[in-house]
């Protein structure tokens, strides 16, 4: 499985879910993409939803399907049931 997290550093939101992950150990698993630094991430999840509005969890499974998670307690939640 490959994870992303789409977010930029000024975001509350994006702190709640960052501050999950640091706390679960789980760094190393999931790539973050900056959307304020990084136009083409920027362009990838406005592509991918519409809009681009952080933090968002890009989740690949392994065999290639995508699915786009929003809202930080919904990302927080299945972390904790998935890593938990």
């Amino acid at each position: 499985m490959k994870l992303a997290l789409y977010k930029y550093d000024t975001c509350g939101y994006c702190a709640r879910v960052l501050r999950t992950i640091r706390s679960m150990g789980l760094e190393d698993r999931i790539e973050l993409r900056d959307v304020l630094r990084d136009p083409a991430r920027r362009e990838e999840l406005f592509e991918a939803r519409g809009r681009g509005t952080v933090p968002v969890l890009r989740i690949e499974d392994d065999a290639g399907a995508v699915r786009w998670m929003g809202e930080s307690r919904d990302i927080v939640t299945w972390l904790e049931t998935t890593f938990g």
